[in-house]
């Protein structure tokens, strides 16, 4: 396991239950402002689950209190360890081999926005707040925001929430496609736990190969895509015999 500085180690909070791995920001009394320490702590936990493939089929990302996160910790500024830290830890969140869903409930402004694009499904709670504040504090991007936001709302949507800081809730996240999924906050731990359920039923051999094969081919042509995908393919995973058995009986 993947050493995490005591200073650090409860800003975000590992739960592991039935192949999912739970993160959750812990940092309530800072409305879950991310500051590196507690990027510290996500990049261990991420780097103990990318090597974890056997046991953990899914991970989600969440937060305790009423926020999600307000973003960047623009207070007390410490320095990172490396440069572009909190960007190198969100692209190794959005490359890990398995499924991420992004569990959202209240605020979720700027760098918070940043982190939760690396998911690959983000739920939405109806009290999800979702904005980027940058030019609110003549800030530009650093941690992925001109590169992911586009490519999940499209481009004139991206220019819209980047040059407007508008906030948008759950319902319009949802319809713009920035939320995959929103849902009334009070079956907002329901419908949680039951995507969690769908997803890790399935073979955690596809959704590795499919993650992969989406990831690798964002940038392709239509015609590279194919291909790379014929070429690429990690084939028929080790569990089919017993799914094709279990789902047919054996015939």
């Amino acid at each position: 396991m993947t050493d995490i500085d005591a200073s650090s180690a409860e800003l975000v909070l590992r739960h592991d239950r039935d192949g999912v791995a739970t993160l959750t920001l812990n940092r309530p009394d800072k409305r879950n402002a991310l500051n590196v320490d507690l990027f510290r702590a996500l990049d261990g936990h991420i780097r103990d689950i990318e090597q974890a493939t056997d046991t953990v089929g899914l991970v989600v990302l969440r937060a305790n209190g009423p926020v999600f996160s307000a973003g960047a910790d623009l207070g007390k500024q410490q320095k990172p360890p490396v440069r572009h830290f909190q960007a190198k830890t969100i692209a190794r969140l959005a490359a890990l081999p398995q499924p991420v869903v992004a569990a959202v409930h209240g605020p979720c402004f700027t760098g918070g926005l940043e982190l939760v694009l690396a998911a690959d499904i983000i739920l939405a709670a109806e009290s999800a707040r979702f904005a980027d504040t940058h030019s609110q504090w003549a800030l530009v991007p650093g941690w992925g925001m001109t590169a992911r936001l586009p490519r999940r709302v499209g481009q004139a949507k991206a220019r819209e929430m980047m040059f407007t800081a508008r906030q948008y809730d759950g319902r319009q996240a949802e319809a713009m496609g920035l939320a995959s999924l929103c849902v009334a906050d009070d079956a907002f731990e329901d419908a949680l736990a039951a995507l969690c359920r769908d997803i890790v039923a399935q073979s955690w051999h596809s959704h590795r190969g499919n993650k992969a094969l989406l990831n690798a081919s964002e940038g392709m042509s239509r015609d590279q895509a194919l291909a790379h995908e014929i070429f690429a393919s990690p084939g028929v995973g080790p569990d089919f015999a017993d799914r094709v058995k279990g789902r047919f009986g054996g015939r």
